[in-house]
């Protein structure tokens, strides 16, 4: 169970996110205190954690101020768990314990091709794939056999399109039939990746593994560059929208795993 701290972390940084506090803005103990209905305790020790995360900077004197991640911020971030993940999947291919990860691997890719197959893209279906895809990513983070691969990953879990696993959702696409076997087809691209990154790590071959890692982890910069193409003003509620985010109040879109 989280402490009360972690939890109010969590709110506040959410608060942030979305928009409920403005960049620059001033945040004191006082203020959240009030705001949240707890003591200074909780709220000093949240503080610190956002300001490890950057999501919050001391202001000149007391107090912290707002630092909301930009969309900027979130592909720097993309690009670095791209190689994490892909520094993960070689070592694991090179373990001599990889094998004991295999079926883990094996079941998680199964069911998201059965899932693609039925051709549902209903909320229960999206988060279903969106576990079974987080099921695979993280597997091999834990795998890989070093600690600090994990650890740093989770060191920037908390922004938009950034959780282990995470998936993408166009609220575009799925106005047309179209449009859904688009994005049943990308789902099929995605979970083909896996299939080969599975089968790299089965031989024991570390470069291909790593490889087609890097390719599968980096689609979703592609995906946020094709986003500011299409939307000038891209901003980091766009990205929240489409991360799949709060997924039982989103309408089911456009999906891609990654």
């Amino acid at each position: 169970m989280d402490s009360i701290d972690t939890a109010l972390a969590a709110r506040i940084r959410n608060a942030i996110i979305h928009g409920d506090f403005v960049e620059g803005e001033r945040l004191s103990e006082a203020q959240l205190c009030g705001a949240y209905g707890v003591s200074r305790t909780p709220v000093r020790l949240a503080l610190r954690l956002l300001e490890r995360e950057g999501v919050v900077r001391r202001g000149d004197g007391r107090g912290y101020l707002v630092h909301s991640p930009t969309v900027s911020d979130i592909l720097q971030a993309v690009e670095v768990r791209g190689h994490l993940e892909s520094l993960a999947a070689r070592l694991m291919a090179a373990s001599p314990r990889r094998e004991t990860h295999l079926p883990n691997l094996a079941m998680a890719i199964d069911e998201i091709d059965r899932l693609i197959d039925a051709g549902d893209m209903d909320d229960a279906s999206l988060r279903r794939l969106q576990q079974e895809n987080a099921r695979i990513h993280k597997t091999v983070l834990d795998g890989c056999g070093n600690d600090f691969v994990g650890f740093t990953c989770d060191q920037i879990s908390h922004l938009p399109m950034l959780e282990v696993g995470s998936m993408v959702f166009d609220q575009q696409v799925l106005s047309t039939p179209e449009g859904i076997e688009r994005s049943l087809f990308r789902l099929r691209i995605g979970n083909s990746q896996h299939k080969v990154i599975y089968e790299a790590i089965r031989r024991g071959d570390p470069v291909r593994a790593e490889g087609v890692m890097r390719e599968h982890s980096n689609t979703m910069i592609e995906y946020i560059e094709m986003f500011e193409k299409r939307n000038e003003a891209l901003t980091l509620a766009d990205l929240i929208s489409y991360s799949g985010i709060n997924l039982s109040q989103t309408s089911p879109d456009a999906a891609k795993t990654n």
